[in-house]
Formats: structure tokens, sequence, C-alpha cells
């Protein structure tokens, strides 16, 4: 018969999210251009376009639990979800090489301008020290790294305690980083922008450590959801792709940091005044 499945692919039923998803993150990126350029319409399209992004992210993936729960991703779809976090997480790869490589641009070849002086960190800057706080935060998201490898395996032993403890342990590490990383923005003894005072140290330092924080932030909201789904008793030893995903991420996040602070702090500010 015509409606007979013969085949371990799931074939998905139309549906309206990625049209309304492509749309809000065409308003969302024109917004902030035009916000940006002084607009005063920008912030208010940027708004709509990420309330959209968000809608249809909450929609979209709740379609896809749905259909996690319904039978349809059998272990070839499941192995198919892998294949595209893969590439979702070298695609993120990527984006922080491009801000790595503007910092040893700026670092291995600094401009004789006069607002650097020929010299890296620039002439008059001052760095925070790595052993600080900074030190404090690697330290963090290593021990986050080992209570979400905890949950998983707790997970797969079919331990559903320490799943959510290890989850909420690493939930709270999270914010603990991100607010340690906060207190340091705001005592940072350099700027941004040029215009306060900053120069080409603070602006590679904030894009880089600014976007990877971000990073933080998002894998923290990806492990509460999955906290609250392993409270609904969703995932089992066999099918628990959503979670995986999230401690991929999370993994990788914490790789990330550790390039961060060996490159930016430690050797990026070595020799100059720390504060």
């Amino acid at each position: 018969m015509a409606a007979t499945q013969n085949h371990d692919y799931h074939l998905v039923d139309p549906d309206p999210w990625p049209l309304i998803g492509a749309i809000s993150a065409g308003a969302l990126f024109g917004g902030l251009v035009m916000w940006m350029h002084d607009n005063p319409y920008g912030k208010f399209i940027a708004a709509l376009g990420m309330l959209g992004v968000l809608v249809t992210m909450a929609s979209w993936w709740a379609n896809t639990i749905r259909e996690a729960h319904t039978g349809h991703h059998t272990p070839v779809v499941q192995l198919h979800l892998r294949y595209g976090m893969i590439m979702f997480i070298a695609s993120e790869v990527m984006f922080f090489l491009a801000w790595f490589w503007a910092f040893f641009d700026a670092s291995l070849f600094p401009s004789t301008a006069e607002t650097v002086g020929g010299v890296w960190p620039p002439e008059g800057t001052r760095v925070l020290d790595p052993f600080g706080f900074p030190l404090l935060n690697t330290m963090i998201l290593l021990c986050s790294g080992t209570t979400v490898t905890w949950a998983h395996h707790s997970l797969i032993h079919g331990n559903r305690d320490g799943l959510k403890l290890g989850l909420l342990l690493t939930i709270l590490l999270g914010i603990v980083f991100t607010a340690i990383q906060a207190y340091e923005y705001a005592s940072a003894p350099f700027a941004f922008r040029q215009s306060e005072g900053g120069n080409i140290y603070g602006s590679t330092f904030f894009m880089a450590t600014g976007f990877h924080g971000f990073h933080v932030i998002v894998g923290t909201i990806f492990l509460t959801v999955c906290l609250l789904r392993a409270h609904k008793g969703h995932f089992t030893p066999r099918q628990h792709f959503g979670f995986e995903a999230a401690a991929w991420y999370w993994h990788f996040v914490d790789v990330v940091w550790l390039f961060l602070f060996v490159s930016i702090y430690v050797w990026g500010g070595w020799g100059a005044q720390t504060h």
C-alpha cells in the first residue's frame, strides 16, 4: 500500500516553524543592524524578532520531543540527530576560531598606532590577574564537566536520582561561573570601546570571552530544560538524545574556556601590570 512505511526514517509532517523561524531570525538581525545605526525602530524590530525566535525554538523542539515519545526516533533517526549536533558544534568551533584569529592577529603583530605602541598588551593596559577569578572559573567549569558526566552515567545505569542531582549541580556551577564573569567584567581595568579609553586588547578580550559567556548561559538553559524533562520522567538509558546533545554542548563550552584561559588570560596578558 502507498501509506506503508518500509524504512526507518521519519518523514516529518508539514510544519510552519521553519518559515516562521527564518522570518524571525531575519527580523532579529535586521533590527540589530538598524539599532546599531541609531534607527529608532531598530530595537523594537529586534525585540519582535527575538520573541519569534524563542517561540519557534520552544514550539519546534516540543514537536521533536513529541515525535520521540510516539516512536518516530528510530536508531537511524537518532544517529542522524547526533550527526546534526556534531555539525552544529563544528560550526561553533569555526565561530570561535574567528575570535581567536582576531586576538592572535592583534597580539602577534601589534600595531604601531599610538593606542597600541607596537607592543602587546598595548602600552598602559592593565590586565586581569589570570590566577584570580579566571582560574577559579576554570576550576568551576572543569568541575561542571565532571558533574554532567556523572549525570550521564547515572542515566545510562538507570539511576534517576543521580541524573537529577548531577544536572542540578552542573546548572548551579554554570550560574556561579556567569555571576563571577559578570563581576569580572564590571571591575575590568580596561574598556571595550575606544571612546571609553579602550583599545584592541579590550575589544578582542570582551568579544571572545563575552561570546563564550553567552554560550555558558545557553548551555545552562539547555541543561535546565533537561532537568525539568528528567523530573517529568523523560529520557531512558537507550533513548536520551536531548540530554546527550546538552552534555556535548557543555563539554564544548568547557574546552573553549580552557583555550581562552591559556591564550587570552595567561599568555595574552603576560608581562603586563595586573589589576
